[in-house]
């Protein structure tokens, strides 16, 4: 499978910090999709430039299967590091790097210039975490190289001086703004934000239920533990299975005529659902 198919369909993105690189491989052996290296907020200023040369070592001990799976979280464009990462993107991209995540995107011209440095090879994941990349968010997701967008809910709370309950239902039009944003673009569907307590799985299951049900194809995970969950969550249940291969048999049976299934008329958007669901249960827990 291509890099950016694979990335298309991943559930699953966990973080690990640039400056660990004995927990890259760690990270892939957790099945996660796909797992991103973080130059922003897991490294302090200080040790920004040691990560990178962390980074440069940790991926050339990898295989190449392995580092089509993971992508670098590089720090916003304005920042003192945005330049050189930028530059140490396109060498990685050479070296098979699967893709770039772009914190507090907002421009796209600076997405424009990620995505030349990269070149073909390699991906985008715009990071939504603020008023000013929502209020650009089409013209961000028609940039080349973009293949999914990703919701950083807790730093656009901060931006906009939201103060969220678990629902979270202050944030239900900025998410729909970036399925619909998405699917005009003709991106693979986003990616939602963390669950900070790794802990409380009935939380991140309710999370990432609401995800799924709001358009969302994966997750940004903080912690090993929580990549099983999501997965598992993201996916079609037995009986959605059951119901989808039902839906198609019976499509197949009428051979172009009148679908009918258990006295009700099947039409083609109900098809296409099920045959949605039967490609979400194929794609299993990546495992290296």
């Amino acid at each position: 499978m291509r890099a950016d198919s694979s990335l298309a369909l991943a559930r699953t993105f966990l973080f690990v910090p640039a400056n660990r690189p004995e927990r890259y491989a760690r990270a892939l052996e957790t099945g996660a999709g796909a797992v991103i290296v973080d130059l922003e907020d897991a490294v302090a200023p200080d040790q920004k430039i040691a990560a990178r040369a962390h980074l440069t070592q940790g991926l050339a001990t990898l295989p190449a299967a392995d580092r089509t799976r993971l992508l670098v979280r590089v720090n916003a464009a304005g920042t003192p590091w945005h330049g050189d990462e930028r530059e140490l993107m396109a060498e990685l991209s050479e070296g098979g790097l699967g893709g770039v995540v772009v914190s507090k995107a907002e421009d796209p011209a600076d997405l424009a210039a990620m995505a030349a440095a990269i070149g073909d090879a390699c991906v985008l994941v715009p990071l939504i975490e603020s008023a000013a990349g929502f209020a650009a968010l089409n013209a961000i997701a028609a940039v080349p190289r973009v293949l999914r967008l990703a919701f950083g809910h807790l730093d656009f709370q901060v931006d906009l001086g939201l103060a969220c309950d678990a629902d979270e239902v202050e944030l239900a039009s900025i998410r729909l703004g970036i399925v619909l944003a998405s699917r005009g673009s003709g991106l693979a569907p986003p990616i939602d934000g963390v669950t900070l307590d790794w802990r409380n799985l009935e939380r991140l299951e309710s999370d990432t239920r609401r995800a799924r049900r709001g358009g969302f194809g994966a997750k940004l995970c903080i912690h090993p533990a929580q990549v099983a969950p999501v997965h598992a969550a993201f996916g079609p249940g037995s009986d959605e299975l059951a119901w989808a291969r039902r839906v198609l048999e019976a499509a197949r049976d009428a051979r172009g005529g009148v679908i009918s299934l258990d006295g009700q008329m099947i039409d083609t958007p109900v098809v296409r659902m099920a045959e949605s669901v039967l490609a979400r249960g194929s794609f299993p827990l990546a495992r290296t």
